[in-house]
């Protein structure tokens, strides 16, 4: 590969990211925003944008394929740099943003999608639920929660946050949700 490929294949990259930022964004406040709105909001050409994303489907699906991959990854992010509590208070956190995200979105999924085609999407649930019980299980290893704790009923105590008003003080709500859901977690003295 030369030099002038390396370039071309970042280029691409960084392209694709500033896509999907931007449609995130636009489809998060008009799930109607046109694919041109987008590629002028990403700073690319109407092409670049059809080269990465053929089809408005393909651009609504990366963008919500990529908030939830953002999710999930978080947790071993969060716990490499912070005691186990704190990076579970980090990632709720993160959770909640990605619930007012799909919120946004969800007009867009919809209006993307093809009848028939699911997109509650059992291996987004799975990998969320995956990546909050390796959170979980830091915390229970940490002493710092109950140890018959199961992420499914977690995520089940935590469901509030998909009704977060994005319009409103989402973020003061989620931290009150989770500060509620936190003190039936914690391990008794």
């Amino acid at each position: 590969m030369t030099e002038s490929d390396e370039v071309r294949r970042s280029d691409a990259r960084r392209n694709r990211e500033a896509i999907l930022a931007a449609a995130l964004e636009a489809l998060t406040e008009a799930p109607d925003a046109s694919l041109n709105a987008i590629a002028r909001r990403a700073g690319v050409a109407n092409a670049t944008l059809y080269r990465h994303f053929p089809t408005r489907e393909e651009l609504v699906l990366a963008a919500y394929e990529q908030e939830v991959r953002k999710v999930v990854d978080a947790a071993g992010q969060l716990l490499e740099k912070q005691a186990p509590i704190d990076a579970l208070r980090s990632w709720v956190e993160r959770l909640a943003g990605y619930a007012v995200t799909k919120h946004g979105l969800a007009d867009a999924l919809r209006k993307a999608t093809s009848p028939g085609r699911d997109l509650s999407s059992t291996d987004t649930y799975t990998a969320i639920v995956a990546a909050l019980d390796r959170l979980l299980r830091a915390n229970i290893s940490a002493g710092s929660l109950r140890p018959d704790l199961d992420a499914e009923d977690v995520i089940l105590a935590l469901a509030g946050l998909w009704q977060l008003d994005p319009a409103g003080d989402w973020r003061a709500q989620a931290r009150r949700i989770y500060d509620i859901v936190l003190g039936g977690l914690r391990r008794s003295p």
